[in-house]
């Protein structure tokens, strides 16, 4: 963690200078805030690569060939814009960048970014070695455009947020894993880009396919008509291949389990807000995907142990839900 506020004006951005050449690419950095400088930075590391959430004052980063020859990580990076704008130049390209989308660079490529007011990002490093893409390909996507708001771009936008989000609730050993679903989603968004799916391992590609499952599975869990043969061809598979990959990729669920765990945990969710006091169980039942107010109340009795409006009482402290129980019987 660098916080400039905990250092005195005057060392801030001589200081975050220095760190960032050391556990990044050495950079040239400017900025006309640099007598006053403020930035926030978490660095987090995921095994030999790191997701870092920074954001700082305007300035501007430089990489040339000199420091390239000084020290190259051979390693991409990409930055997730979730605030502000920037012009690259890559040769004699100039590519402009601004929120909801990826920047790219290859630590190996000289580079100029120029952020022309404060922003924020999600930045993360890629070996090179660590990414399961062949590196011309991979070469061929820096300095496009990518978006963050479709496709394996939002699948990934989606895993860095949480990433940065609860890197408090990781363990040292949760590294590899997290490590292999991020050089997964950072190859086949590459791969996207140049329409080259086929350059993926088929490792990548099942692993990928399942995150966008999930995905989708998160996003219309509410909707009772979802089932797992209506998932299976969203994603133009066979149920088979789906639950081949939930043995494979799912973490020890199986895609039926997950979808019943995500509508099992929203309704728990509104069971115990006190928004939500005076909707009968059975109604939060519906509106959570469940069909029938029976095989809710049996799989969020076998999930936590007691009835759902047991569960409801015990979390509103004893209060009266507004004759919710009293609306589903037996519920």
């Amino acid at each position: 963690m660098f916080r400039s506020a905990e250092l005195p004006p005057a060392d801030r951005f001589e200081c975050w200078r220095t760190l960032m050449s050391e556990t990044h690419a050495p950079m040239e950095m400017l900025s006309d805030h640099a007598d006053d400088f403020w930035v926030n930075q978490r660095t987090i590391s995921l095994g030999e690569m790191a997701v870092y959430p920074l954001e700082c004052n305007p300035l501007t980063f430089r990489r040339t060939p000199k420091l390239i020859g000084k020290s190259d990580p051979d390693a991409y990076h990409l930055s997730l814009v979730k605030r502000g704008a920037g012009v690259v130049t890559l040769g004699k390209e100039t590519i402009a960048h601004s929120t909801f989308g990826y920047h790219t660079s290859d630590t190996s490529r000289p580079f100029d970014l120029t952020c022309g007011e404060s922003f924020e990002v999600i930045g993360v490093e890629v070996p090179k070695t660590l990414l399961p893409l062949p590196a011309r390909t991979a070469g061929q996507v820096i300095g496009k455009h990518i978006s963050s708001r479709h496709g394996v771009g939002a699948l990934l936008a989606t895993f860095l947020d949480q990433v940065a989000s609860d890197s408090h609730s990781y363990e040292p050993s949760d590294g590899p894993r997290l490590s292999t679903v991020l050089a997964d989603l950072v190859a086949s968004l590459f791969a996207g880009v140049l329409e080259a799916e086929r350059s993926l391992t088929p490792e990548t590609r099942g692993r990928t396919l399942t995150l966008r499952i999930m995905d989708f599975i998160r996003r219309n869990a509410d909707d009772p008509r979802l089932d797992i043969p209506t998932v299976a061809a969203a994603h133009h598979i066979s149920v088979s291949y789906l639950h081949r990959l939930f043995q494979r990729e799912g973490g020890g669920a199986t895609a039926a389990s997950f979808l019943q765990r995500q509508r099992l945990t929203r309704a728990r969710r509104d069971l115990a807000d006190p928004l939500h006091q005076g909707l009968p169980v059975h109604l939060i039942a519906a509106r959570r995907g469940f069909s029938h107010a029976s095989a809710f109340s049996r799989a969020f009795r076998d999930a936590y142990g007691l009835p759902p409006a047991a569960f409801r009482r015990q979390s509103l402290g004893g209060r009266h839900a507004g004759g919710a129980e009293a609306a589903a019987p037996g519920v």
